[in-house]
């Protein structure tokens, strides 16, 4: 309750800031007070058809919808906020703070090709922030610990072990330590580099809704529209050693900058697994045929901007 009424009073304080500016016969004031700049990965983006369609006229590669949790905010704030949104499919940390990216837009061989692939390299997205920025938003780790990368060959190790065991933990878990520590170390580093690009900006660092249920065995094994053949032994390494360790390093490092915080998604999608009925995140395919490749849906990115959205109205009262 306190989250919208907290909008009201906002949206009700610049509807009338315009409309005394009308009264006195001047020009109507700009309806956007703050400036926010959404950065992040395919998480943020949208990336998939089950997130909208794809708005970026010409084609950028970056696969941003028009149902992303950062449109979805822009829409139902009436322009309190004026959006820059930079991120970007695949995006990695590096990516956001200091390294051009190659944007892969549907080109995922063998799987789909894309006719406008290969795009020309966009700039680091915190290129976009500056002295000016009031709030930035950014959803970004997934890539860089290689999440995508331990998705395909948990599936191709599993169908090898025809369900079995937990083939992809063994051949694999060595080397997550070390993959963890990388996240957390960037970023820090990436903060740092926000917060020097922005110093009077808010930082909130968007993590990882639930992916994988707390339950893996009411995921059905061969189901590409599910976790195709990954093991419910592996699904279960997949959650407890892998997703919500990362959202545990980005917590932690977010709590290492006073201008910034961190926003839970985890908490409030749990039931909205792949693998439930009323699910947020797609799986390997979107039935069916589109391939989502373990994506939010725009019912995932509707729930992501309610936390997102009462985070920045915090943020900005």
């Amino acid at each position: 309750m306190a989250r919208f009424s907290t909008r009201l009073a906002l949206l009700g304080s610049a509807a009338a800031l315009t409309a005394g500016a009308v009264l006195q016969a001047q020009p109507a004031m700009a309806a956007s007070d703050y400036q926010w700049v959404a950065l992040g990965d395919s998480y943020t983006a949208g990336v998939i058809g089950a997130a909208g369609d794809r708005f970026e006229v010409p084609r950028d590669g970056c696969e941003r919808t028009d149902r992303s949790y950062p449109q979805v905010i822009d829409r139902d704030l009436y322009g309190l906020f004026d959006l820059t949104n930079v991120s970007c499919g695949a995006a990695t940390i590096e990516s956001v703070t200091n390294a051009a990216q190659e944007p892969m837009g549907q080109h995922l061989p063998p799987m789909s090709e894309d006719p406008d692939y290969p795009f020309p390299a966009v700039p680091p997205q915190s290129a976009a922030v500056g002295p000016d920025t009031d709030v930035i938003t950014v959803g970004v780790g997934g890539n860089t610990l290689g999440f995508a990368d331990f998705l395909t060959q948990c599936m191709q190790l599993g169908g090898a072990a025809d369900g079995q065991g937990t083939p992809c933990k063994d051949a694999m878990a060595a080397e997550l330590p070390a993959k963890l520590t990388q996240v957390q170390t960037e970023y820090d580093e990436m903060l740092a580099v926000l917060h020097e690009r922005a110093p009077k900006a808010k930082i909130l660092a968007v993590g990882y809704p639930t992916v994988i249920p707390q339950d893996a065995a009411t995921c059905q094994y061969g189901d590409l529209t599910q976790f195709g053949t990954i093991t419910q032994g592996d699904l279960n390494w997949l959650r407890q050693e892998v997703l919500e360790p990362l959202n545990k390093a980005i917590e932690t490092s977010t709590g290492t900058q006073e201008t910034a915080s961190f926003v839970d998604l985890y908490a409030a999608s749990q039931g909205h697994s792949v693998c439930d009925d009323a699910k947020w995140v797609e799986g390997f395919v979107t039935a069916p045929d589109q391939l989502s490749f373990v994506h939010p849906n725009a019912q995932g990115h509707r729930a992501a901007a309610d936390q997102v959205e009462e985070a920045m109205l915090n943020a900005i009262s």
